[in-house]
């Protein structure tokens, strides 16, 4: 646990402070950019076919959650957030039967070419209220993956509907994505993207039988992600500021490969242990629209575990 005690260090010496007035715009990382991934990479047709597929269709404007559906997350919390389902015969995705919910697995099949699969509902909702702390996080654990020399690749992060399903988390527009196969982070990235670990190398040879976290802090619109509950530098700063009251942001995970992955929206405890606080739940946000600033915010009226 060097690594993560040195990076901690460094970490909280550079933590940006909260700006005062104007938010923070976003900037390309510092990091060297890669034109090739180290491990895997998309074909030009698949690029191409996503050019298309963004210009074809608008990404979709932010909106106001059914009143079914809040009157479900006032009763179950973040039990109603759940990886959708995806059409590819080579993708299953199995939620949790233990009744406890926030919970569901993925798991991929040999040959499963690169597959996007977003939560059902937003983690970042643009008609609804931006706190001022805390933000918003889930957790990812990696029970199976295709060694990354013979295609296996699992992604965590987010994206705006409607995202090609052909494409890992963030290689197109309005997505962000860290990709585990050689842990290169990206936002809207289509080449190779810039390493996580400039100073060397992941401080984990193998992502199997670990957790992977990703989270979003409002205030400062930065991304960020842990290893084993351990938080790393931020990956981006200032991502989804413009017109943020007008989109909706998902969940996303990517999968190629043959792979197995328990997605976790805090229907079990996170490694992260920050994350347990009720400032990162997904279900916070969308208890109160954007109009209601004035108001007090409204205080999980259910047990989360």
């Amino acid at each position: 646990m060097d690594w993560f005690k040195r990076h901690r260090q460094r970490h909280a010496q550079q933590q940006p402070e909260v700006p005062q007035g104007a938010p923070p715009e976003w900037a390309p990382a510092v990091e060297q950019s890669y034109t090739y991934g180290l491990q895997n990479e998309a074909s030009d047709e698949s690029y191409e076919k996503a050019l298309e597929f963004c210009e074809k269709h608008s990404v979709e404007s932010s909106a106001i959650l059914p009143s079914r559906t809040i009157a479900d997350i006032d009763s179950n919390g973040c039990s109603e957030w759940r990886v959708q389902a995806h059409d590819s015969s080579h993708v299953a995705v199995v939620h949790n039967s233990d009744g406890k919910g926030g919970l569901s697995q993925i798991r991929s099949k040999v040959g499963c070419p690169d597959t996007c699969l977003l939560s059902n509902l937003p983690i970042v909702a643009g008609q609804y209220h931006f706190p001022n702390d805390g933000g918003v996080y889930f957790e990812i654990t990696v029970n199976k993956m295709t060694d990354p020399s013979k295609g296996g690749v699992i992604a965590i992060g987010t994206a705006c509907r409607p995202y090609p399903s052909w494409r890992l988390p963030g290689w197109n527009r309005l997505s962000a994505g860290l990709h585990l196969d050689d842990f290169h982070k990206f936002f809207e990235d289509p080449d190779g993207g810039r390493p996580c670990f400039p100073l060397g190398s992941p401080p984990i040879m193998s992502v199997v039988g670990h957790t992977i976290g990703c989270g979003y802090y409002f205030s400062t619109a930065t991304m960020f992600f842990t290893i084993d509950g351990q938080r790393l530098p931020d990956a981006f700063t200032g991502i989804y500021l413009q017109n943020r009251s007008g989109i909706d942001v998902y969940a996303a995970v990517g999968v190629s490969g043959e792979c197995d992955v328990s997605v976790n929206f805090g229907g079990t405890f996170f490694k992260w242990l920050e994350g347990n606080e009720w400032r990162w739940r997904v279900d916070r946000q969308v208890r109160k629209l954007s109009d209601d600033v004035g108001e007090q915010e409204e205080l999980p009226a259910y047990s989360a575990r």
